[in-house]
């Protein structure tokens, strides 16, 4: 199994719930490949660096996963039919992005217990 990680962003326009609903439906869509997820975070409402479709802001979501292959072009399928998506970018962590995000995530959790 490999280590992947994918960034997605919603339109601004949802409610919380429907923003909510995007994230769970896209976690199921790796959980249901045969995935493990490994780590999710929501980042929140964030300015984009430049207008997509007219849109100036979006609900950014990073989902950590470990998987085989095959499941990143049924993943980014899903995303491209997707219409509340505005952008995606998924990759193949390499061993030194696996432990940096170890690091980072133990970093947020002591940050969480202060």
């Amino acid at each position: 199994m490999n280590n992947y990680e994918t960034v997605f962003i919603v339109t601004p326009v949802l409610s919380e719930s429907q923003v909510q609903e995007v994230a769970d439906k896209f976690q199921g869509v790796i959980t249901e490949n045969g995935g493990q997820i490994v780590n999710r975070e929501n980042w929140g409402l964030k300015k984009l660096a430049y207008p997509i479709q007219k849109k100036t802001t979006g609900f950014y979501f990073l989902i950590e996963f470990a998987a085989e292959g095959d499941i990143i072009n049924k993943l980014e399928t899903q995303y491209r039919r997707d219409e509340r998506v505005i952008r995606f970018l998924t990759f193949k962590q390499d061993k030194f992005a696996v432990e940096y995000s170890e690091k980072r995530r133990a970093k947020l959790a002591n940050k969480q217990e202060e």
